[in-house]
């Protein structure tokens, strides 16, 4: 099955649709556009009529509600019928207890995996569904190498693939070792670079496709443009 959608960014460096089901890493520079090219994202999806599950790790929910606010979402609509889903991740890094619908209350990979256990088994085929994870970085603040790779290979990755529904999942680059980086690679079914650059005194953000499994992509590196409300798209 293919989706009717398009990622915004990711998929205007492809020549073919990206499968529903696929797992696709994003590594980012922390300094770099990322967290506003997701939210862009998820508001352009949720624009075109598919479905948004956003982690928010890295941000507050009252912040990406806000984000996505700002590029015409009405978030509280799409809340009402799980249209779009924010998973609370950030409130339990503050040591406190989320008010959320959906939230983790911990982000230790033994806590997490029961409660993938639990809930995975209630989704259903949903290729319309975008799942988007902000910054999965901030759980190797919780987690030995080994537990965090082996939570997100084992529990996070078959999601996609078993509800057919593609996630893109940001990672903070230079931030791990080689080992971490490596079997999350090999994990995926596609890799995007996000940097930021300064030539000249003047900062330039950029975006790259690294790989990317059975379809044919542009490997060149592409400059961002930001818009007035933050909107995050490729330079022409």
């Amino acid at each position: 099955m293919i989706s009717l959608q398009q990622i915004p960014i990711i998929e205007e460096l492809i020549k073919d649709p990206i499968p529903p089901g696929s797992n696709i890493l994003v590594e980012f520079d922390p300094a770099s556009q990322w967290l506003n090219a997701s939210i862009f994202m998820a508001a352009e999806w949720l624009r075109k009529g598919g479905g948004v599950g956003y982690t928010a790790l890295a941000q507050s929910p009252e912040k990406v509600r806000s984000r996505l606010k700002r590029r015409g979402v009405i978030v509280e609509q799409l809340e009402k019928g799980d249209t779009l889903v924010i998973i609370d991740a950030y409130t339990t890094t503050l040591g406190k207890k989320s008010i959320e619908k959906y939230s983790a209350e911990s982000l230790r990979a033994q806590d997490l995996s029961i409660l993938f256990s639990q809930e995975v088994i209630k989704l259903h085929h949903e290729p319309e569904f975008l799942r988007i994870i902000d910054n999965g970085s901030v759980m190797a603040r919780y987690n030995d190498e080994k537990s965090y790779v082996e939570f997100v290979v084992s529990r996070v990755m078959p999601v996609a693939p078993a509800i057919e529904s593609t996630a893109v999942i940001g990672i903070i680059s230079g931030l791990h070792s080689e080992w971490v980086y490596k079997n999350i690679e090999a994990s995926v079914d596609g890799i995007v670079d996000f940097r930021l650059d300064e030539a000249e005194g003047e900062i330039r953000d950029f975006v790259r496709i690294r790989t990317m499994h059975d379809v044919g992509y542009d490997k060149h590196w592409h400059q961002l443009k930001i818009g007035e409300n933050f909107e995050v798209t490729l330079e022409k």
